[in-house]
C-alpha cells in the first residue's frame, strides 16, 4: 500500500510498504482523511522533535522512517483476537497516544502527560497517511451517524483546543485573547465560544485567517503587523482573563503575557522548536500563571457531541483536499507559503 513516510527535514516520501494487520487487542482501520498538523508541519521543517531517530521509541518500538499522520478517521476493516465491543464496518476516529500505562502521571489518569508519551504518526505505529492503520482498540471511538469522515479528521485538532480551554482558567463572561489564528488557534476560538468567553481578540498576520476568526466568533482580529495587540488588547479589555499563545514564535510568548490583566493566565499551546524567553517580573508583579498543554485526555466524546451540535466544523476549516501523490508539494509546501491554507485534508490511497 502507498504511504507518506518521514525520512529526515523536508524530506517525506511516499513510498510502497506492507499492509498491516491487527495483532492481539488491535483494529485495522481504512483510513478515509487525514489533516496535516502543525506538528507534522514542525517534523517536516525542523524535525526530528517527536519522531524517534537512531533509538526506538520505548512504547512503538518504532524510529525513522515513520508513516506519519495523527489526525484521522476511517471505517474498522479487522479486528484482532480479543477485540470486543467493537465491529467490522464500524466509522472511527482515532485518538493516536501512546502511554505506558503504569508511571505516575498514568496512574492519575493523565495519560497524556505520560514519562514516554508518543503519537501514531509521530512517534511510530501505523500511521494515517496510509491506505490502512492499524493502532490498539483503545485508541478508536465510534463516530455519531450524523458527522461525516470529513468532520471525523477534525476531531483530534478540535480535541487539542478543547482540552486547552478546559485545562485553563477561563469562566463564562471572561475575556481571552488568542494569539495565532492557525487551525488550532481558530478551534481554541470555537472552543471559547462554548466555554462562555464574552469577549476573544485574536491576533494573527494573516488576513484570511483573520476573517475566518470573525467568521467564527471573534470580537476582533488584530493585525500585530500594523498594530501592537497588546495594546489593542489592553484598549478593549484592560487586560484579558486568559490568552492563549497558538504560535510557536518565541517573540509573542511575552505579548501574550503581557495582553493579561493582574492574575492573569497565559496558556501555552504550541509545539516548540526552539526556546522563547520572557522577563520573569512581567508574571511576577502581577501575580500571573503560566501554563503548558499537551494534547488532550477523555475529550473526544464531548468533541464529538459538540460537532453533533455544529461547532468544530470541517465546512468551515477545510481549505484544501488532496490525494497522497501530492502530500508534498500541494500539502506542506503549501502550508509554509500559503496562510490562507488553514487546514488540509489527505484523502487516503485505495
Amino acid at each position: 500500500m502507498k504511504a507518506a513516510r518521514w525520512h529526515g527535514i523536508k524530506d517525506i516520501r511516499v513510498e510502497d510498504v506492507d499492509t498491516p494487520a491487527p495483532g492481539a487487542g488491535e483494529v485495522a482501520i481504512k483510513v478515509a482523511w487525514t489533516g496535516i498538523c502543525g506538528s507534522d508541519l514542525h517534523e517536516y521543517l525542523a524535525g526530528p522533535i517527536f519522531i524517534p531517530v537512531g533509538d526506538e521509541h520505548p512504547l512503538s518500538h518504532d524510529k525513522a522512517p515513520i508513516t506519519m499522520g495523527h489526525e484521522y478517521c476511517g471505517t474498522i476493516s479487522e479486528l484482532g483476537e480479543g477485540v470486543s465491543g467493537l465491529s467490522v464496518g464500524d466509522r472511527v476516529a482515532v485518538e493516536p497516544i501512546f502511554a505506558c500505562g503504569h508511571c505516575p502521571a498514568c496512574l492519575e489518569g493523565k495519560y497524556n502527560l505520560c514519562d514516554s508519551l508518543g503519537f501514531v504518526g509521530l512517534s511510530g505505529g501505523h500511521g494515517g497517511f496510509a491506505a490502512t492503520s492499524v493502532v490498539p482498540a483503545k485508541m478508536v471511538h465510534k463516530m455519531p451517524d450524523s458527522l461525516s469522515m470529513e468532520q471525523g479528521a477534525l476531531v483530534e485538532p478540535a480535541a487539542v483546543a478543547l482540552h486547552a480551554v478546559r485545562l485553563s482558567a477561563i469562566k463564562a463572561g471572561d475575556t481571552a485573547a488568542v494569539f495565532g489564528a492557525g487551525p488550532i488557534g481558530l478551534l481554541v476560538v470555537e472552543a471559547l465560544r462554548v466555554a462562555g468567553a464574552a469577549q476573544i481578540h485574536v491576533v494573527e498576520p494573516s488576513q484570511e485567517r483573520r476573517e475566518k476568526a470573525l467568521e467564527l466568533g471573534a470580537t476582533s482580529a488584530i493585525d500585530p503587523m500594523a498594530d501592537d495587540p497588546v495594546e489593542k488588547i489592553w484598549a478593549a479589555t484592560g487586560g484579558v482573563h486568559v490568552a492563549f499563545e497558538v504560535t510557536g514564535v518565541p517573540r509573542v510568548l511575552p505579548q501574550c503575557i503581557e495582553s493579561t490583566r493582574h492574575d492573569g493566565q497565559t496558556l501555552i499551546v504550541s509545539i516548540w522548536e526552539g526556546e522563547a524567553s520572557f522577563h520573569p517580573n512581567t508574571v511576577v508583579l502581577k501575580e500571573r500563571d503560566l501554563k503548558g498543554t499537551i494534547a488532550y485526555r477523555n475529550v473526544y466524546p464531548a468533541v464529538m457531541e459538540l460537532m453533533t451540535q455544529g461547532y468544530f466544523s470541517a465546512e468551515a476549516l477545510v481549505t484544501k483536499r488532496i490525494a497522497i501523490d501530492e502530500i508534498v508539494d500541494e500539502g506542506f509546501e503549501a502550508l509554509v507559503a500559503e496562510k490562507s491554507q488553514v487546514k488540509i485534508l489527505v484523502k487516503a490511497p485505495e
